[in-house]
């Protein structure tokens, strides 16, 4: 219809909260904006990471390829991604991607001089910038009296004599590039399921097929009261869309029984970072990226229609 207006205002309501998990509720928006937003979280937000290694010495049972990609995975903290600048697009060093705009130097020199084997771990990289380091996942709750102790992600093991000492450079960029720029361990959402119980048909039914029903969902959606003896709803967001149940009423002659529908404008996400970032921060510059490639389509929607009025002319004032 001309002159309708399909803007949404989606509201967001935090369910779950820590430093690599967030567990939130996506409502007044539709499915394309949900998955828009989750491609974006993976994707398009993003990181730095080693990107150019320079073996000096390297006399590890591991070959020069196998250490720079083990390097290359390794997650960095990257609270100032979003400010730093891609290496292709910095004019302070012509695209090289080897300034303090756009990159981040390591060093690493390790060397075995003893019988024990000696573990080259993430802890061994010296960063330049000391707010870009590796993501320490020590644990308080591993039982280690002494933090060292806690060695970081092994990257090569040396023994008596052997040595390693390298350069690298850790580089902007983003998930579609290459995993390693992926911020998102996981990201996925469902549908909200909403669960009607027919309370008068379910009064026909014996103690038996009750708990028939309750037994018939792999996950522990539904359970019996044992005061009632009715059927209860009791975690509605463990149902995984199976039809079980329903296929279970159905076999019982008691269609209606149970019914479950998927709200079409309610999303429940669930997202897990690899350290670089935060969640709640992943979510946070992920809707930062969505609006700025809402406001790229808008920009060239305007432009298209400038070149519709004014044909040829409004080509040539842009330079086409």
């Amino acid at each position: 219809m001309e002159g309708a207006s399909y803007q949404r205002f989606p509201k967001v309501k935090i369910r779950e909260l820590k430093d690599d998990y967030v567990k939130f509720e996506l409502r007044e928006t539709d499915a394309s904006m949900a998955n828009a937003l989750r491609r974006v979280m993976i994707a398009e937000v993003p990181t730095i990471a080693i990107d150019l290694v320079e073996i000096e010495v390297n006399s590890s049972v591991l070959n020069d390829e196998f250490i720079a990609h083990r390097l290359g995975l390794i997650p960095l903290t990257s609270e100032r991604a979003m400010s730093m600048r891609f290496s292709r697009d910095c004019d302070a060093c012509d695209g090289d991607g080897q300034c303090e705009f756009c990159s981040v130097e390591f060093h690493l020199r390790a060397k075995c001089i003893n019988d024990q084997t000696l573990d080259v771990t993430s802890k061994d990289l010296y960063s330049s910038d000391h707010t870009v380091v590796p993501v320490d996942f020590s644990d308080p709750s591993s039982g280690y009296e002494n933090p060292e102790e806690q060695r970081g992600i092994t990257i090569v093991k040396l023994r008596k004599g052997q040595e390693l000492r390298l350069r690298a450079i850790a580089r902007k960029g983003i998930g579609k590039d290459h995993a390693k720029w992926s911020p998102a361990a996981t990201v996925t959402f469902m549908y909200e399921p909403e669960i009607h119980i027919n309370e008068e048909m379910m009064e026909t039914l014996s103690l038996e097929e009750k708990t028939s029903v309750v037994e018939s969902s792999p996950t522990k959606v539904f359970a019996l009261n044992p005061q009632t003896q009715q059927v209860e709803v009791v975690d509605p967001e463990a149902y995984t869309y199976d039809d079980e149940v329903l296929k279970k009423v159905e076999a019982m002659g008691k269609p209606g029984l149970v019914e479950i529908y998927a709200k079409e404008d309610s999303f429940i996400f669930t997202v897990e970072s690899t350290g670089a970032i935060k969640a709640s921060q992943l979510v946070i510059n992920a809707i930062d990226v969505l609006k700025q490639k809402l406001d790229a389509v808008r920009l060239l929607q305007d432009t298209v229609e400038a070149d519709d009025q004014f044909g040829e002319l409004g080509a040539h004032m842009r330079g086409g």
